[in-house]
């Protein structure tokens, strides 16, 4: 063979090896992490902190909800809404617990941890099975999901809005009085877009105001196990 035709053939293969790499890359599951915190909490800002060392590993998708039902301490948080409690809460019958606490991480919506001691979220999403429900892809104005099973033969497709990266809070009155608080990919919006049986859905999707990233969870109902999540 020609040196120039050798030279075609190998770049034709050295671009089909990256395009099969990218697209690996953008089809590894995603494992969701969710910190439910309160800065109203005095023992939440040690997971907080751990939640900051898990955002940028890949394959994570570290998500902070921060929940209301500490306000009466004397420190309405910044970030708390009522549907993040909700959310919480309906997590703890299935994970075997009587009521919502913080600090709680849950990953892939099936397993849990107090998150504040060093390596704890680390440990659990290493021991955490991966999501391998059905394909997700964010567009403009839509999501796409793939057909696939729906265990009870429904899920729900969740809309989350955060902001990438961490921010610090200053804490003014509460438990942490004095303290600045950092706080990583906080959750501002949460929206359930429709239910998803197992075929193949496509769904009307918001555009995103304020800066905020976009995720989608598709999952089952009643604070089930995570099958699939994509972000932007």
């Amino acid at each position: 063979m020609p040196r120039a035709s050798r030279f075609i053939a190998l770049s034709s293969l050295g671009a089909l090896a990256l395009a099969a790499s990218l697209g690996a890359a953008a089809a590894r599951p995603l494992t969701v992490v969710e910190l439910f915190t309160s800065q109203g909490c005095s023992s939440c800002p040690p997971a907080n902190a751990n939640l900051i060392k898990v955002k940028d590993q890949p394959g994570v998708l570290a998500l902070s909800f921060n929940v209301t039902y500490w306000d009466y301490l004397g420190w309405k948080d910044t970030f708390g809404k009522p549907e993040f409690t909700q959310r919480q809460v309906s997590y703890e019958p299935p994970l075997g617990h009587d009521g919502p606490f913080t600090p709680q991480v849950v990953v892939n919506g099936h397993a849990d941890v107090v998150g504040a001691a060093p390596g704890e979220i680390e440990h659990l999403i290493a021991a955490t099975a991966k999501a391998t429900g059905p394909s997700l892809s964010l567009d403009v104005g839509k999501v796409s999901v793939g057909a696939g099973s729906a265990p009870g033969g429904k899920a729900d497709v969740w809309l989350v809005r955060y902001a990438r990266g961490v921010v610090q809070v200053p804490v003014a009155r509460g438990e942490n009085t004095g303290r600045t608080l950092p706080h990583a990919n906080v959750v501002h919006a949460l929206q359930r877009l429709g239910s998803w049986n197992g075929d193949a859905a496509v769904y009307a999707l918001p555009a995103a105001s304020g800066g905020l990233s976009t995720a989608i969870l598709v999952q089952s109902p009643g604070g089930g196990p995570i099958l699939a999540a994509a972000t932007d």
